[in-house]
């Protein structure tokens, strides 16, 4: 939908709707713009989004939320430069801006002076849209497209059925059989999850992302919060795909060691430094669609190490022997954190919404990809637990014969593909981070490949220190992934829907955070405990 700036508030931008007239004009002036979704919000009995909202809270940090996070649903087009280069489009809309006087915190990373001098129809700024305003903030990402319905399936897919796949043996080593009853009801409530934050998006016109949701139901320190619970969760994903790649990699290489300035190495934490110096280009990349286009092939890569366990068990003769405990409690934490951390999608689910074509099939595409994700994460998990039962580890790939070529197809591939995953996931949180700079001149691409440099070597310490692939995982489910996919949403349901939530709405909603609190409690203590 159009939107234009109010010139009453000055640098405030508080944007208001419309005409039908201004609506036609705007997208003659700005292709492209985002309308998904618009339909649905017309009808909200509630003001826009951004009109109940004081002059003083109007949407700031973090700006560039929306774009950074479009990289995860691959609606962008192929385009790749480094952070010093820019994409012609992204230079259109810069050269563009009125230069009147803005918050520090709107003002692009590159100046317009820097870029190139192609003529380019000036926009008016009266009619500057929520999406042309993030590319001002974050001008590396091109705007959004819009998604057919099978487009948006497979992001929520390749979304959902991420690393934790390769933990589900694990998991059900440690919480016995019965432990299964937990996967389908986390997966039960994520899935409803998910549909509150579509009736959220819908509240009232203009939320378009997570952070604006966190606004509307609770003002600036609800937005400030969530965003932050969002970033933590990608920064910590990050220090996982380390660990992962080092673990497989030492596997693949176990007798590898190094000594340097009387400093020694084992293979571990050798492999680990050689992931981080093979990742760190990738952070430099300005414009990130081609990545996101390739880590969309996640899902591919995640059926190849499945058909490599299949292969493994049934025509290497490993085979399938039955054993476990039906359900052992002592344990029954650790499982917790690791079953939730495979639902933890719901950072991305308002920026799948936002891209459909279609946006009245967003349940039927969330029912879809769950269904998918929960039969993938049980098959798994039972067929690895019957191949290696109480030999198990946090990862099945380290599990696979060493000698086997199946075995080392599945180490290689979950070592290549976090190459592609790494760079997309940190990317909103060195933007997130780019936005405190208080000027122009520290905007450079020079400051920002030091930021994205210091995120990367910080992984890179934490995951030496706490090299603890399965412990790790389960602490951010119990934690971030608990607070994000299981408690916020129904928090900021029961706000935003207040006057007419119905009381088995509110019950459920209850029941479920509930759930969440405790689990959260639990998972965490006992993952933090098992790292000491």
């Amino acid at each position: 939908m159009g939107m234009r700036l109010d010139e009453e508030f000055g640098a405030d931008r508080v944007l208001q709707i419309e005409t039908d007239d201004e609506e036609n004009e705007a997208h003659d002036t700005i292709d492209g713009d985002d309308d998904s979704g618009s339909d649905l919000t017309n009808n909200s009995p509630q003001a826009p989004f951004h009109s109940q909202i004081g002059n003083h809270d109007s949407p700031s940090w973090p700006q560039s939320y929306r774009k950074s996070m479009d990289m995860f649903t691959g609606v962008t087009p192929p385009s790749l430069s480094f952070l010093k280069g820019s994409s012609l489009l992204s230079s259109a809309y810069l050269r563009s801006q009125n230069p009147t006087p803005q918050h520090s915190l709107c003002k692009p990373l590159i100046s317009s002076q820097s870029l190139d001098k192609e003529d380019v129809p000036p926009l008016n700024p009266s009619k500057l849209s929520i999406v042309s305003s993030a590319i001002f903030s974050a001008p590396e990402l091109p705007p959004s497209q819009q998604c057919s319905y099978t487009q948006s399936v497979l992001n929520a897919i390749n979304a959902l059925c991420g690393i934790g796949i390769l933990s589900t043996p694990y998991a059900l080593k440690e919480g016995g059989w019965c432990s299964l009853f937990l996967l389908l009801l986390f997966g039960v409530i994520t899935l409803y999850t998910g549909i509150l934050l579509k009736k959220c998006l819908e509240s009232s016109p203009g939320i378009e992302t997570y952070p604006d949701i966190g606004q509307a139901a609770f003002g600036l320190f609800g937005r400030i919060f969530i965003a932050i619970a969002l970033y933590a969760e990608l920064y910590s994903s990050c220090i996982e795909y380390l660990i992962m790649m080092s673990d497989n990699l030492g596997a693949l290489f176990p007798n590898s060691h190094m000594e340097f300035a009387g400093i020694h190495l084992d293979s571990y934490q050798m492999c680990a430094i050689i992931s981080t110096l093979v990742i760190l280009p990738t952070v430099w990349l300005r414009n990130l669609s081609l990545l996101s286009i390739i880590s969309a092939g996640g899902v591919i890569a995640l059926i190849l190490v499945v058909i490599c366990l299949l292969w493994v068990g049934v025509i290497n003769e490993v085979g399938f022997h039955p054993s476990g405990t039906a359900l052992n409690i002592a344990k029954l934490p650790v499982t917790i954190g690791l079953y939730s951390f495979c639902y933890g999608s719901h950072s991305v689910f308002p920026n799948i919404y936002s891209s459909m074509k279609e946006p009245s099939r967003f349940p039927s595409v969330l029912f879809i990809s769950f269904s998918i994700a929960f039969f993938s994460y049980l098959g798994v998990a039972v067929c690895g637990f019957l191949m290696f039962g109480e030999n198990t580890k946090p990862q099945f790939t380290l599990n696979l014969p060493a000698k086997l070529v199946t075995s080392k197809v599945a180490a290689w591939t979950v070592v290549v593909t976090p190459l592609t995953k790494y760079a997309i996931t940190i990317t909103p949180v060195a933007f997130g981070i780019e936005e405190f700079l208080p000027s122009p001149q520290l905007r450079s691409y020079g400051v920002s490949i030091l930021i994205r440099t210091l995120l990367v070597f910080s992984t890179l310490a934490i995951s030496l220190s706490v090299p603890y692939f399965g412990s790790v995982m389960s602490l951010i489910g119990s934690s971030l992934v608990m607070l994000v996919s299981i408690i916020l949403p129904c928090a900021c349901y029961i706000k935003l829907t207040k006057d007419r939530i119905t009381r088995f709405q509110l019950a459920a909603c209850s029941f479920i955070i509930m759930v969440g609190l405790v689990s959260a409690v639990i998972g965490t203590y006992s993952a933090l405990t098992s790292m000491a």
